[in-house]
C-alpha cells in the first residue's frame, strides 16, 4: 500500500444518530465539506470557480444527507420515523 493514503473528512466524522445509509452520509458529507462558502460567501471548490453560495453541489449534499437518514439533525423531528412519513418528507 502507498504511503499517500488520502484520508477523507468523513472517516472522522460520527455519524449522527438516525442515519441509516451511511455510506451516501459520508459521501454527502466530504461533498459538503469540499464545497463550503468562503468569507465572502462564495464556493470554495475549484469545480464551482467561485460561484456564489450555497453552490447546487452543496444543496445536494445536504439533501442527501438527509435522505440517508440524518433528519432529526437539522429539523428537530424524531429519530424514529415510519416509512410512510419518510416518504411523505422526501
Amino acid at each position: 500500500m502507498p504511503d499517500t493514503m488520502r484520508i477523507r473528512s468523513s472517516q472522522d466524522a460520527a455519524l449522527p444518530r438516525g442515519v441509516t445509509d451511511p455510506l451516501l452520509w459520508r459521501a454527502a458529507y466530504d461533498v459538503a465539506a469540499a464545497h463550503q462558502p468562503d468569507d465572502s460567501g462564495r464556493c470554495e471548490s475549484l469545480l464551482c470557480d467561485g460561484r456564489p453560495g450555497p453552490c447546487d453541489a452543496l444543496t445536494a449534499a445536504h439533501r442527501a444527507m438527509r435522505l440517508a437518514g440524518d433528519l432529526d439533525a437539522e429539523h428537530d423531528e424524531p429519530a424514529t420515523w415510519r416509512t410512510e412519513e419518510r416518504r411523505r418528507a422526501a
